[in-house]
């Protein structure tokens, strides 16, 4: 359960900013739509490897 403590004169749509920047730091929904299908590990293996590939271009494009 998320608390937002809400401080006096504060206004709700201030509070729910708060409660949605929270809440998707959570994660709860990207974990939710990840579990509605099932991914082989090899998928899974290949995005990892293809995602470590991107950002090492980028580093090495960043250092030339």
């Amino acid at each position: 359960m998320l608390i937002i403590p809400v401080k006096d004169g504060e206004s709700i749509e201030r509070a729910l900013k708060k409660y949605k920047r929270k809440f998707d730091k959570t994660g709860v929904v990207r974990q939710l739509r990840a579990r509605q299908q099932f991914t082989k590990p090899s998928v899974t293996n290949r995005i990892k490897m293809s995602r470590a590939i991107y950002k090492q271009a980028l580093i090495e494009k960043e250092e030339a």
